[in-house]
């Protein structure tokens, strides 16, 4: 499985983007999707995941009623649309998939997109 995240970009606090996520691999709707971010000098975190139909969705207590994960099986496409942005969610941005259960380190991980939100 190969994952090509697009979509950050630098926006005003406040402001929302959406980051895409682009799966290779036919197994895509049986996997389990996440996204994971890391800012300069911090730990890798997870902010958000969703089982392998949609049905069930985690989110990270700092972005719990701000961001949605989301995923179209049929266009092998992860989303997180993150809305209502602050400086503190400045970070690369990392989509991940594993074919049982999302972990802190997940059987495969994109290259990243890097979000800015300035003050």
């Amino acid at each position: 499985v190969q994952l090509v995240e697009s979509g950050g970009g630098l926006v005003q606090a406040g402001g929302s983007l959406r980051l895409s996520c682009a799966a290779s691999g036919r197994s895509f709707s049986t996997y389990a999707m996440g996204w994971f971010r890391q800012a300069p000098g911090k730990e890798r975190d997870v902010v958000a995941r969703i089982n392998w139909s949609g049905t069930m969705t985690i989110y990270s207590d700092s972005v719990k009623g701000r961001f949605t994960i989301s995923r179209d099986n049929a266009k092998n496409t992860l989303y997180l649309q993150m809305n209502s942005l602050k400086p503190e969610d400045t970070a690369v941005y990392y989509c991940a998939a594993d074919p049982n259960v999302l972990t802190t380190s997940p059987a495969y991980l994109g290259q990243g997109t890097q979000v800015t939100v300035s003050s």
